[in-house]
């Protein structure tokens, strides 16, 4: 390695080689997810000071976002309970008034240390309305230093702090390794020169320079991410995306499988023996993968639906259909409880159909897993459902001709993978009760044909949400006593499963034992992740038999638990839960004709954003809409991270805001692989190496 730190600095520089670095610091970056120069530039701001746009406190209004130069008033940490937990008020005034700044999180240890009262600082935000006051949430503060002062007219980039790295010290060392990289001329161009001209792209040294060093006129196109430097780099992470999703997808269709030869008798058999008609949505989306299933091109079949949609029931027709042209099936659950329910769904509805329905999972005893792995192999197993024990090297088929995988977000992609590898290129179906919108199934999930079941099954109960603050509690358990006393069941569901000092929370085994006491005449089954799986089967079992009443409960009933007397659902410091949990907690009531109910309980100190998430989930119960808010609060990086493994993630790009940018990025991607289907033009060189490198050992499969 060059000793001069100046010199010959590429992207792929470990970073402690960067001017001001050293193995200390590098260290740290490195553990932060920043070990190479590469990295730290794209570290990018997540917000734009525009020193012009400085303001007095009396001067500002709710949603401004504005840079104010003020005095520390005081430092206030006010403790939660019995609890570590802190709230953080830091007041700061200036010639015109008051202001409060409050931190409901800790950035870094030793942060507030730093502010003493009198001290001059810069406080950059969001100016929001909380409980009928004007403060700033988590704004960025800094001590005035003498060097920054001398930038009155810039605009200055806000960087994401690490640990007790200041978005000042981040400032300079981007600085100089933007520097040292324009001396070496050592930025490398990622995107086909094609590209850039057809969709009018900012070169990627022009698009990192301005994005860290904006002009001083544009502080607003840069806080809302309007920019052309902007635009170049979300461009850049969605082709990135969409080009090894089109490689996949590609790479899939060249198998070939067994087409299910069916007439779907069996299906038929299935649908006359339902107490119910299915919906349209249902018969739409088993005809879709009935013709996918009779053809010798792999089935890659996305089924999503709201909870309670009725999914599994279209799986178990398609297991049906691969039943009747001699094959076998198998489903694969996230959890022991969702894998149970499955069985007990199978044994009643198939069974009496003819077909030969097996659970497996972790707890399945040596001797009955012996004689199920040996009836598997010789085919005398049609469905096996289980858990990740599927993937296990013991378990043969002789046959398999359908994958069917629920919850695959909770899967990584080497999972599924080795659960594919059972058969021989067999068909592949995904379920999900997480829905996206269809605009963005039909690019994130570009290595699968999406069917969305959109209607709900007959006799289903709406559910009304309201959110309350804990205050309320006694009303709340007023109200869940109504219910049972009507012959109903109740979820009460905690963050926790025992008391913490590290956070102020209630818990589900605390709790439990008051509700027991304070309630003696009710019965109450207590039931969290800790337990042993035959003890969790025990108290599931009493509840669905109606000899518990109310299911005291952590997230373990998330997914999969289906009580139709359970009408009435209460989620305790409901503000620390996102709203996709929220939503599928809500959709473990409302499986019956009853009316049913979901009450949000939120603790103190509940912060804007948490509020935002729980007055939204009382306005509907559209899982589509919960999941579009979802996505643009969460922001960037969220879903594809959720969804799998093995694809680049984001930086920059917004899955919701920047859709119009995605779909210019999937033609893009999707027009290069079908000019140049192996990178092989001299033109694509880098886009094959890099590309390799994202898709790993499949890559080298897919691409040759």
């Amino acid at each position: 390695m060059n000793t001069d730190k100046r010199r010959g600095l590429e992207f792929s520089t470990p970073i402690q080689f960067l001017k001001g670095v050293g193995p200390v610091l590098g260290g740290l970056l490195e553990r932060r997810g920043l070990p190479t120069v590469g990295d730290l530039l794209c570290h990018f701001p997540r917000a734009y000071e525009d020193r012009k746009a400085a303001r007095q406190i009396s001067s500002l209004s709710e949603g401004d976002v504005v840079s104010i130069r003020c005095k520390i008033r005081t430092v206030t940490a006010i403790p939660m309970g019995r609890s570590q937990r802190k709230i953080y008020d830091v007041a700061v005034v200036d010639a015109s008034g008051l202001i409060h700044c409050k931190f409901f999180r800790v950035p870094y240890r030793g942060y507030f240390e730093r502010f003493l009262p009198d001290q001059e600082i810069r406080v950059v935000g969001k100016v929001i309305r909380y409980r009928g006051k004007l403060e700033f949430h988590h704004p960025d503060l800094r001590p005035i230093a003498p060097e920054d002062e001398l930038l009155k007219d810039e605009v200055i980039p806000i960087y994401p702090e690490i640990d007790n790295i200041t978005s000042g010290r981040l400032e300079r060392l981007i600085s100089s390794a933007l520097l040292a990289l324009t001396k070496e001329k050592a930025f490398l161009e990622s995107l086909p020169i094609s590209v850039l001209k057809k969709y009018s792209l900012l070169d990627r040294e022009q698009a990192l320079k301005l994005i860290h060093r904006p002009p001083s006129d544009s502080a607003r196109e840069y806080n809302f991410r309007k920019s052309e430097a902007h635009r170049r780099l979300i461009f850049e992470e969605f082709f990135w995306l969409e080009l090894s999703l089109a490689f996949k997808r590609a790479g899939f269709k060249k198998e070939k499988a067994k087409a299910v030869q069916s007439k779907g008798r069996l299906m038929e058999a299935l649908k006359k023996s339902l107490p119910f008609q299915l919906t349209g949505a249902q018969e739409r989306a088993y005809i879709e993968i009935h013709e996918d299933l009779a053809k010798t091109e792999p089935m890659s079949r996305l089924v999503q639906g709201d909870v309670g949609s009725g999914k599994t029931l279209v799986a178990f027709m398609a297991a049906c259909d691969v039943k009747e042209a001699g094959d076998q099936s198998c489903l694969m659950a996230p959890t022991e409880i969702l894998a149970e329910q499955h069985y007990l769904n199978a044994t009643k509805l198939l069974q009496p159909l003819g077909l030969r329905v097996r659970l497996l999972t972790g707890k399945t005893k040596t001797a009955e897993r012996k004689e199920i792995l040996e009836n598997l192999a010789a085919g005398s197993v049609d469905l096996l459902i289980g858990t990740h024990a599927l993937i296990e090297d013991p378990v043969q088929f002789k046959e398999l001709n359908l994958v069917i995988v629920d919850e695959q977000h909770r899967f990584g992609v080497e999972q599924r993978g080795r659960l594919k590898r059972k058969g021989q290129s067999p068909h592949f179906l995904v379920m999900t009760a997480t829905p996206i919108p269809r605009t963005l199934a039909m690019t994130v999930y570009g290595d699968l044909d999406s069917t969305v079941i959109n209607e709900m099954p007959p006799g289903r109960s709406p559910i009304q949400t309201r959110a309350v603050f804990d205050s309320k509690k006694k009303e709340v358990l007023d109200f869940l006593l109504q219910q049972i006393a009507k012959g109903r069941q109740a979820y009460v569901v905690y963050p926790l499963v025992e008391e913490s000092e590290k956070i102020d929370l209630k818990n589900a085994m605390n709790e439990y034992q008051i509700l027991v006491e304070q309630f003696p005449k009710i019965k109450f089954g207590l039931l969290h992740g800790r337990m042993k799986s035959d003890e969790k089967e025990e108290i599931m079992n009493r509840f669905r038999s109606g000899e518990v009443q109310v299911l005291v409960s952590t997230t373990v009933i998330e997914v999969g638990v289906d009580v139709p007397n359970a009408n009435i659902m209460v989620i305790e410091h409901a503000e620390r839960f996102g709203l996709s949990q929220l939503h599928q907690l809500r959709g473990r009531v409302g499986r019956g004709s009853h009316k049913s109910f979901c009450v949000l309980v939120m603790g103190h100190a509940v912060s804007e954003e948490a509020r935002e998430r729980t007055r939204f989930m009382e306005t509907t119960t559209d899982g589509f809409k919960v999941a579009e808010f979802d996505l643009e609060l969460r922001g960037p990086g969220e879903f594809i991270g959720k969804r799998q493994s093995g694809l680049p993630g984001f930086r920059m790009a917004n899955l919701v805001t920047d859709i119009e940018i995605l779909k210019e990025a999937r033609e893009a991607a999707f027009q290069l692989l079908q000019e140049d289907s192996r990178l092989s033009h001299p033109g694509n060189r880098n886009l094959r190496g890099e590309l390799l490198k994202i898709l790993g050992p499949e890559g080298t499969l897919l691409i040759g």
